[in-house]
């Protein structure tokens, strides 16, 4: 399989995610996405670059764009993106294929993750679900670190939209539902989320919620109310108590 690796100034995370990539006993290639870090990054870079299929460090148009690079520059059949201060669980990739190919009918499948608070060692279940549009239409029930798509249908519905800067999961699941079918939930744990201070939903929540509210229009038609009711709780009320 195909592994992105998108990565700004996360050098201290970086290293665990590539560990848990190499861990795992299925072949892969992995392309480490640099935005031109100024920590250790290169470092970690450096010492995993033998196992690496590529790598670059230079500014880049963001995390979706090197995603879409990273993903062209491969061959393999399943492709999947790591963001740095995400890891997986040891088998959770092998996994992950297994389901798969053993239906190639869907175009992804996708587990479940826990989502670590960093300062705090916490661990939650994130909330993922079996596929309905419904349900979708009212939150994100896919966690992007546990997905696996088909290369075949990542290419035809071109990769993430790189006008995206929040949602670029969000609107890609609504993409591939809407080309090919639902997608495969599988009821295992297969990564981790890391909940940190620098994480984009947690400095960035309105431009997040406007964002996928807009995708939510764009594919399902309508907005729900839950939309409008969470929005100012999840923007003022937990930034204040997290």
């Amino acid at each position: 399989m195909t592994i992105a690796v998108p990565s700004f100034n996360q050098g201290r995370f970086l290293n665990d995610a590539l560990t848990s990539i190499f861990q795992q006993d299925v072949p892969v290639e992995v392309f480490v996405m640099d935005g031109g870090s100024t920590d250790n990054s290169i470092d970690v870079i450096r010492k995993w670059e033998h196992r690496l299929s590529g790598w670059r460090s230079h500014a880049d148009k963001g995390q979706a764009a090197a995603i879409n690079e990273a993903i062209a520059r491969g061959r393999a059949p399943y492709v999947c993106w790591l963001n740095s201060d995400d890891w997986f669980l040891p088998g959770g990739l092998v996994a992950l294929v297994n389901e798969l190919t053993a239906n190639l009918n869907v175009p992804a499948v996708y587990g479940r993750s826990w989502n670590v608070i960093q300062h705090s060692g916490k661990r939650v279940p994130i909330w993922v679900e079996p596929f309905q549009e419904r349900r979708l239409a009212l939150r994100c029930i896919i966690s992007q670190p546990a997905t696996l798509i088909h290369r075949s249908v990542w290419e035809a519905v071109g990769g993430l939209n790189e006008e995206l800067h929040m949602v670029m999961d969000y609107d890609l699941w609504w993409r591939l539902y809407k080309e090919f079918g639902p997608l495969r939930f599988m009821d295992s744990f297969v990564a981790v989320n890391r909940d940190h201070e620098a994480t984009k939903t947690k400095t960035l929540r309105r431009r997040h919620y406007q964002e996928a509210m807009t995708v939510v229009r764009k594919y399902h038609g309508s907005v729900p109310l839950k939309w409008w009711l969470a929005q100012p709780y999840a923007v003022w009320f937990k930034s204040i108590i997290r």
